[in-house]
């Protein structure tokens, strides 16, 4: 990929975390924070995959960056898409938010395809990520993946789609089911 293309690819996502700033329920965010990645066409390492540096936290009741976007910033969201990408490799991002069974019910709601992993039937010695997302993307990659957490895991769900575009607008329509409810 040129320079050129790396750049867009940034400017697409940058646009998007603004989006997320402005729009994003602080009440979606985790207590590790959230983040946002999308991968470069044929992505293959993190390094190829450009999320927020510091990841998206709440501050004073708002969602908030709090590094800027960067390639290879997020191992643990990269992991995600590069596994998903094993799949379909049109998806090419993700995001994590808050777990809450009303949470996954508001995105079933929305129709959105959920998929769902045990952290208990994790084979040893395979990251987390890469068998939980595997586990979910047999029969097609959905547009949810959340477990519910496990011995010192936060419970999470992963948003995934083509590109930050789609990802953003789930996020703010579940935002705004949450402020309606």
């Amino acid at each position: 990929m040129s320079s050129k293309d790396r750049e867009d690819l940034v400017a697409v996502l940058k646009a998007g975390v603004s989006r997320l700033e402005e729009f994003m329920s602080a009440d979606l965010i985790p207590e590790v924070g959230t983040n946002i990645a999308y991968a470069l066409p044929n992505a293959r390492t993190p390094d190829d995959v450009a999320a927020v540096e510091g990841r998206i936290v709440r501050l004073a009741g708002r969602a908030h960056a709090v590094g800027d976007v960067g390639f290879g910033a997020s191992d643990h969201v990269a992991r995600i898409v590069l596994t998903a990408m094993k799949f379909d490799p049109a998806v090419r991002a993700a995001a994590n938010i808050r777990y809450s069974p009303e949470n996954v019910s508001l995105l079933e709601d929305m129709l959105l395809e959920v998929c769902s992993f045990d952290r208990t039937k994790e084979p040893p010695g395979i990251r987390t990520m890469d068998w939980g997302v595997a586990s979910c993307c047999r029969s097609g990659v959905p547009d949810v993946i959340y477990d519910r957490g496990g011995m010192g895991k936060e419970p999470m769900i992963r948003i995934l789609g083509e590109d930050p575009e789609v990802i953003v607008k789930n996020i703010i329509k579940l935002s705004a089911r949450i402020i309606i409810e």
